[in-house]
């Protein structure tokens, strides 16, 4: 059973919310909705490229140009 996150949504160098560099200090990350998993990642955490998302009724769906899909069901089964 993998515990790890898919390289496009788990540990990057990009805020999956707002395309931001993680631990830029010109640009802090406030708590929201998005840092609580209310909303689904917008950008790409390993290459920062907006990624294609789709909102269904009970779930969504994020595709990276360069890093693939991903699907919230995958995660809520890890």
């Amino acid at each position: 059973m993998a515990t790890q996150l898919p390289e496009l949504v788990g540990a990057g160098v990009y805020n999956v919310h707002n395309g931001a560099l993680i631990g830029d200090d010109d640009r802090p990350v406030p708590q929201t909705a998005a840092q609580l998993a209310l909303r689904p990642p917008r950008f790409c955490a390993a290459c920062g490229r907006k990624m294609a998302v789709q909102i269904r009724p009970n779930g969504w769906w994020a595709k990276c140009s360069r890093h693939g899909q991903v699907d919230s069901a995958e995660l809520a089964a890890r």
